[in-house]
């Protein structure tokens, strides 16, 4: 993936965040709310820092794959299991 289309990916995704958050009072500011699962959807309030993580990127890309930039459930859904994603964002908070 180009670095161009990487950009576009996180720049999508921090409109949506912003779009978001103005209706999500629960978040606390430099966070944002994520929709987990592949069936039954868990929510997950995350750094915004994870953004700038490859890891992090890579499930971006999923969900835009997956969803394009219209999320079900009016937030950031990303396709993945909530195992991995915890798994994931253990990685990240450690590191």
């Amino acid at each position: 993936m180009g670095a161009f289309r990487l950009q576009t990916l996180v720049a999508n995704a921090k409109q949506l965040i912003k779009h978001n958050n103005k209706h999500q009072r629960d978040v606390p500011k430099g966070h944002l709310a994520v929709y987990v699962g592949e069936i039954q959807r868990k929510r997950f309030v995350v750094p915004l820092s994870y953004l700038n993580q490859p890891l992090f990127q890579d499930l971006l890309r999923r969900s835009e794959e997956e969803y394009g930039f219209n999320h079900p459930m009016g937030g950031l859904t990303i396709p993945c299991c909530e195992e991995a994603f915890v798994r994931l964002t253990s990685q990240l908070h450690v590191s």
